[in-house]
C-alpha cells in the first residue's frame, strides 16, 4: 500500500500542520504489522500550459522566419535538447523524448535552450511573457497556430 500525504511549506511554516499529522496518524493506524519507509519529495508540476503555448508561438516565428515547419522545429529541438542514451538489448540507442512529460523545471530549461538557440543559430530573438514587446510578438504569430 503507497500512501501519499501532500505538504505545503511557505514562509518556513507547514501549512495545515495539525491536518498533515492527522493523515500521518490515520495512515499510522491501518497500516499492518512491518517496517516502512517514509520519503519526501518535492512535488513537481507537469509542463503549464502557458509554457506550451510559448513554445508553440516560437515555433511558428521560427517556421515563419526559416520556411522550417513548426514541427520540425519541435522535433529538432526534442532531438538537440532532449536525447538521452539507454541501454536496450546489450546496445547503446540514442532515445529522444517528447516535451509533454517535462515538468515545469525541465520545461523552462528546454525553453531556455530553445531560445539561446534560436538566437545564436538563425538570429532570431524570441521574446519571453515578461519582454516588453511580447504581446505584439503574441498577436503576429498566435493566428498562425491552434492552441
Amino acid at each position: 500500500m503507497k500512501k501519499q500525504i501532500n505538504i505545503l511549506k511557505k514562509d518556513g511554516i507547514i501549512l495545515g500542520k495539525d491536518t498533515v499529522l492527522d493523515k500521518l496518524n490515520a495512515a499510522f493506524d491501518i497500516i499492518s504489522n512491518g517496517e516502512y519507509t517514509i520519503s519526501i519529495s518535492k512535488a513537481v508540476k507537469q509542463r503549464t500550459y502557458p509554457q506550451n503555448k510559448l513554445f508553440w508561438l516560437w515555433a511558428t516565428c521560427i517556421e515563419r522566419e526559416t520556411g522550417t515547419d513548426k514541427n520540425d522545429v519541435h522535433d529538432y529541438y526534442c532531438m538537440l535538447f532532449l536525447r538521452r542514451t539507454a541501454q536496450i538489448n546489450g546496445e547503446d540507442r540514442v532515445i529522444i523524448s517528447g516535451t509533454s512529460k517535462l515538468n515545469t523545471e525541465q520545461f523552462t530549461d528546454f525553453l531556455n535552450k530553445v531560445q539561446s538557440d534560436a538566437a545564436s543559430e538563425f538570429g532570431i530573438k524570441l521574446p519571453k511573457r515578461e519582454d516588453a514587446y511580447f504581446e505584439s510578438f503574441e498577436q503576429e504569430y498566435k493566428r498562425y497556430i491552434n492552441i
